[in-house]
């Protein structure tokens, strides 16, 4: 592993950081520190540190301000009872943050050097680890295009990144509860061509307008159609989308490059294949999806991602009309592959796939 020098300056006192800790929300407050590595055409990869968290210095000029060039990931670290803490599919993440950073025309990190971003941060940060039910740290790489300059071509100068985030539950509440989920029929998300399958800010961006139609709507997350036929169902805002039949089948869209290939999504593929449940990944219909709802051959509607973990759906809403998926309570497939997923993750269940990799 790359060696980091660190800077080791805490902003925050005990008392402080154990307030935050006592109900840290979701993505609104932040560790200590951070790390950082540079890049430049001329010298690669140089300079790896953790350093106090601080603002950064930018140019007005710089690329990702004016063309988006930029990639991100998410991932969680994990307390365990026994005071240790680990770090759950942290290779698939690095492997995605590659492929992202090839299609928006960035440089490829490491997988050494992801990994190694991630431990130490935590490291240093390791009293930033929440131990409530269900909380996490929230980890947040990002790389963006610093080259001050206004030509259309990829930057000479790139800054990659680490964060820290104490985290609970991404909906809010407590307990598992369901939300609603509004398919839009006026916009897309993203196109055959496009970055779709890359995890980047410009998705997510083109995605907001929809969730603000979502919330006016009564609804949490937006649902997205595919951008040719605005037929066949694709993702959630920020995440993966599920259905279970009642005769024992787990649907999900088959990946396209408009879809991004969650890393929950695959844990929960394995999951339920291993529950002896028949997985089909294949193109599903908006319109295929209401039927089975309404006819009560699809009794469950999931989402899953490492932020929201595995979500229950109580109901799909479009300008047409509502559909409550089953009773409108969580169902227990769902239930059954969240605990067997959170199990995992907080050491309550042997790790027989390898999955998890202790940090400290």
């Amino acid at each position: 592993m790359p060696d980091f020098t660190l800077t080791v300056e805490p902003r925050s006192s005990a008392a402080q950081r154990a307030e935050i800790l006592t109900s840290p929300g979701f993505g609104a407050r932040f560790s200590d520190h951070m790390s950082l590595i540079d890049w430049t055409a001329d010298t690669g990869w140089t300079n790896h540190r953790v350093v106090p968290y601080a603002p950064f210095t930018l140019d007005p000029a710089s690329a990702v301000l004016h063309y988006a060039q930029e990639a991100f990931e998410g991932l969680k670290a994990y307390a365990h009872a026994d005071g240790s803490v680990w770090r759950f599919r942290a290779e698939v993440n690095a492997e995605r943050f590659q492929r992202s950073c090839r299609r928006l025309g960035l440089p490829e990190l490491s997988t050494d050097d992801f990994l190694a971003s991630v431990d130490r941060l935590v490291e240093v940060d390791r009293d930033w680890v929440p131990t409530g039910a269900e909380q996490s740290l929230y980890l947040r790489p990002f790389m963006f295009a610093r080259s001050p300059f206004l030509a259309v071509k990829p930057s000479t100068s790139v800054t990659y990144a680490v964060i820290a985030s104490p985290s609970g539950a991404y909906f809010g509440g407590t307990g598992v509860q369901p939300v609603d989920i509004w398919f839009t029929r006026d916009f897309s998300r993203a196109a055959p061509g496009g970055t779709g399958f890359a995890k980047c800010g410009g998705n997510y961006a083109a995605s907001m307008i929809a969730q603000q139609e979502a919330e006016a709507n009564g609804c949490s997350q937006v649902g997205f159609v595919d951008a040719v036929e605005h037929r066949y169902v694709e993702e959630l805002g920020g995440m993966n989308l599920f259905a279970v039949t009642t005769d024992g089948r787990v649907l999900t869209p088959a990946l396209t490059d408009s879809i991004l290939e969650g890393v929950t999504r695959g844990a929960i593929l394995r999951l339920a294949t291993e529950s002896r449940l028949t997985v089909e990944e294949r193109r599903i219909t908006l319109d295929e999806l209401y039927a089975g709802i309404d006819d009560g051959t699809i009794g469950e509607v999931f989402a899953c991602g490492t932020a929201a973990i595995v979500t229950p759906v109580g109901s799909l809403r479009d300008r047409d009309g509502v559909h409550i998926v089953g009773d409108g309570t969580p169902g227990r497939v769902t239930l059954s592959l969240r605990t067997t997923l959170t199990d995992l993750q907080y050491g309550l269940r042997a790790d027989t796939h390898g999955w998890m990799h202790r940090i400290i």
